[in-house]
């Protein structure tokens, strides 16, 4: 009886975790609501384009940047520390970009506001990632489910803020940025105390099931792997230390007996027996790697190029949707008020937050049919994102009425969602999952290089056809000729991203044979 009570106690206190951990990811996606606010923020301090452009890319920098140390930080100390560092970035970098806006042009330098901005990203990539590690140490036998909650919240932070802001403040960008100051550091910090590794001890490393943090079944380092590969990484009953803590931690309840129906089961949740046999084939041979040793990979720069490529590309639209709308908006009918467009502004923020979130959703679960049910490759998934990556481009060169514009938030939203829910399962595929936090981190170096290219380039095209009015503010009423030039160039960049994917596509198809003929030769 006693052991039912702490079985369930047990159960409740995950449960709660995965809530405090979906509640923290709501605060850790407002990078992507910066074009809900960004054209009014640079009109008021009378910055260029190409300015705004940077404090946005500032904010993904933050973001992606920081995935290796703050990974470091939760792997060590615990998803705690780094939420609490998150909630503190969060209010120090948005606070006072909102001050900066009350008080107007020439309070605050460019180079003071990257660095609010880059501190938000930081908080957010510090938040995210524990909540994501909360999430997944508690349910490794359900972890596609459970990450899936902070996962979606993430998408959704967006669409969130600005609703709210819309509904509650409409038309006031101050109200939005006081919002966001308090409403996500607050958050995170109501949240902190309930976030709890349940049946694990002291001990944080990488994540060390079969399952990656993202909550998308990646491939196991299995016994399968470790027996096979005699002078592998984890050959014979060498399991690694955290795993052995892990399987003790079973008979202390974090893995009770009746775990399988604790949380709804998917179709995305691959089961440990499942993932052995997906993956075992082509990847029983190679030991994982991770840290330095990925630099000599060329899986790892196929990846790392895929994913920069592809997220240039939709950053771009995120940070400049607001630009757009206000460019067309402006030539099409030039009665219509700073209101009128900033609410418009608004909506294409909240379409892109709720297309992605419902990327996500498709592109991780359908990765999982693909690989399972219909035995084909995951990177098929990263190849429809690049082709509706490619196809927004296309509209964004032609349309010309802002009333349509919502296409090209939508596919870009889609595309961008599609893309990170397939991601993290192609990096375990490809790497393993015990280094995949470090791995990761490298990963996501990539779109810091190639977000601020793009950002760059279009606010540079945009700047070019823009004037400065005599109140010092900057404005373009060419429509769409404005920034059209910078959509060709991410035109070209997205079939880039197509070619890429095929190419992965053709290279894990010849590892694998490479890989089933030495299993037949082993037989």
């Amino acid at each position: 009886m006693a052991v039912n009570v702490s079985e369930k106690a047990h159960r409740v206190t995950r449960i709660v975790s995965v809530v405090a951990a979906t509640v923290i990811s709501l605060a850790c996606g407002t990078n992507y609501a910066y074009s809900a606010w960004a054209p009014q923020f640079a009109d008021r301090l009378q910055l260029s384009a190409t300015q705004s452009n940077v404090i946005g890319a500032a904010a993904n920098i933050g973001m992606y940047a920081s995935g290796i140390p703050m990974g470091i930080v939760v792997d060590k100390k615990g998803p705690r520390p780094a939420a609490l560092l998150g909630a503190f970035a969060l209010a120090i970098g948005y606070f006072p970009i909102r001050a900066a806006f009350d008080k107007g042009a020439g309070s605050m330098s460019v180079f003071l506001l990257f660095f609010l901005s880059f501190l938000t990203g930081v908080g957010s990539c510090a938040a995210f990632q524990a909540a994501l590690k909360t999430s997944a140490l508690n349910w490794p036998h359900h972890r596609g489910t459970a990450t899936a909650f902070p996962l979606a919240a993430f998408g959704l932070s967006a669409f969130f803020y600005t609703l709210l802001s819309g509904l509650a403040f409409p038309g006031k960008t101050s109200s939005l940025l006081l919002l966001l100051s308090v409403g996500t550091s607050c958050l995170v910090l109501v949240s902190v105390p309930f976030l709890h590794i349940v049946g694990h001890n002291a001990r944080y490393s990488v994540l060390p099931t079969n399952e990656d943090s993202s909550g998308l079944p990646g491939r196991d380092s299995n016994q399968l792997h470790r027996t096979k590969s005699g002078g592998g990484k984890y050959s014979g009953s060498s399991l690694p230390q955290q795993e052995q803590v892990d399987d003790n931690s079973q008979d202390v309840g974090s893995v009770d007996a009746d775990e399988n129906s604790s949380l709804m089961s998917g179709p995305g949740d691959i089961s440990a027996e499942d993932d052995a046999r997906i993956h075992g084939t082509h990847h029983s041979h190679r030991p994982d790697v991770t840290g330095l040793a990925l630099l000599l990979k060329i899986e790892f720069w196929q990846l790392w190029t895929l994913l920069g490529v592809l997220t240039g590309v939709g950053l771009m639209t995120i940070n400049n949707i607001g630009n757009d709308a206000q460019a067309l908006w402006t030539h099409y009918d030039d009665t219509a008020s700073k209101e009128f467009v900033a609410k418009r502004q608004l909506i294409h923020v909240s379409i892109i937050s709720f297309m992605s979130f419902l990327g996500r959703l498709a592109s991780g679960v359908g990765s999982d049919v693909l690989v399972k049910r219909l035995h084909m490759s995951r990177f098929w998934c990263a190849t429809a994102s690049a082709a509706i990556f490619t196809l927004a481009q296309v509209c964004a060169t032609r349309i010309e009425n802002p009333n349509h514009l919502w296409v090209v938030s939508g596919f870009s939203g889609l595309a961008y969602g599609a893309l990170f829910g397939v991601f993290p399962a192609l990096v375990v595929d490809a790497f393993g999952v015990h280094g995949f936090s470090v791995n990761w981190g490298f990963m996501t170096l990539a779109p810091v290089v190639s977000g601020n290219i793009f950002n760059l380039c279009y606010g540079t095209i945009f700047d070019h056809h823009s004037e400065v009015l005599p109140s010092g503010e900057r404005s373009c009423s060419e429509g769409l000729e404005c920034y059209r030039s910078a959509y060709w160039i991410t035109f070209f960049a997205s079939v880039v991203g197509v070619l890429v994917s095929f190419w992965n596509i053709r290279h894990e198809h010849v590892i694998r044979n490479g890989d089933a003929q030495e299993d037949h030769r082993e037989a």
